[in-house]
């Protein structure tokens, strides 16, 4: 058995006879967090809004990034206050929204700026072009919030990898940041957990998936269930102090996705139980 394989079984399985009695009563929502693990609603693209929140609650998370088919940028300020409500009232926490394309164009870039403070998102996840950054910047600092640009691998013309979105935005004001997509990050070559290490200064969310083939986009399967290594991952962002969203982005399974969502969630938690433990 593969040493990932190994401590992940470990965790899920045999690690409760071990752990102090006073862990072993915790229930979900007393026991530390440390990390947000969380779900990008894209997950759940195929599901209206209600159902959505539904079925992120069913992963016993609290935090939820809304792509804007569960929200869309084109409702009324009230519908969107309105269910900004309704999420909160479910105990779910809008940790942002995205990814939004973004181009050279303020008036436009603008009108998702405020659709952002509407429904409360501290983060948008962005897929800017190149002349778009000056815009971006300039409106992030005047509506405070931050933009985590996502990068999408080697079919991106602009941001392959986390390392090439950082190269333009290193020297620029703190709210432009990363959102590495662990998925697309590997099919690069580049090694998530580095990448994390590496561009620690910017990286405010991350998207989640895993692959069998680590080259092929089509090889996703439920995580635990392929080729990339979170415990390394994890052990990264833990060595970091990172704050921000851990996103399931689960791709597969568009018409029943929880099951393999619920595995996913399963899986990352026996790692950081493992984590804990040694």
């Amino acid at each position: 058995m593969k040493r990932r394989e190994f401590l992940t079984t470990m965790a899920v399985a045999g690690l409760a006879p071990h752990l102090p009695a006073r862990a072993m009563v915790q229930t979900p929502d007393t026991r530390p967090e440390r990390l947000k693990l969380g779900v990008a609603s894209y997950s759940l693209r195929k599901f209206p809004f209600e159902k959505a929140l539904e079925m992120a609650k069913a992963c016993d998370t609290k935090y939820i990034n809304f792509k804007d088919v569960h929200l869309p940028r084109t409702d009324s300020p009230e519908a969107i206050k309105a269910a900004r409500a309704k999420t909160e009232a479910a105990g779910l926490t809008i940790v942002g929204g995205g990814t939004i394309t973004m181009r050279n164009d303020e008036a436009a870039v603008r009108k998702d700026f405020e659709y952002a403070k509407l429904a409360g998102m501290p983060v948008i996840v962005a897929a800017p072009d190149f002349e778009s950054l000056d815009v971006v910047e300039k409106l992030a600092k005047e509506f405070q919030i931050r933009i985590a640009i996502h990068n999408h691998g080697p079919e991106d013309k602009f941001f392959p990898s986390p390392h090439d979105a950082y190269k333009l935005i290193k020297g620029r004001d703190k709210h432009m940041g990363l959102c590495i997509d662990i998925g697309h990050t590997v099919r690069t070559g580049t090694d998530p957990a580095k990448a994390v290490l590496d561009l620690r200064d910017r990286v405010y969310d991350l998207h989640v998936k895993d692959l069998r083939n680590l080259k092929d986009r089509d090889s996703q399967v439920i995580v635990g269930k392929g080729a990339i290594d979170f415990p390394a991952l994890f052990r990264a962002l833990l060595k970091i102090g990172y704050t921000g969203h851990v996103g399931l982005e689960y791709e597969i399974d568009v018409d029943n996705p929880l099951p393999g969502m619920q595995q996913s969630f399963a899986y990352m938690r026996g790692v950081l139980a493992g984590i804990s433990a040694t």
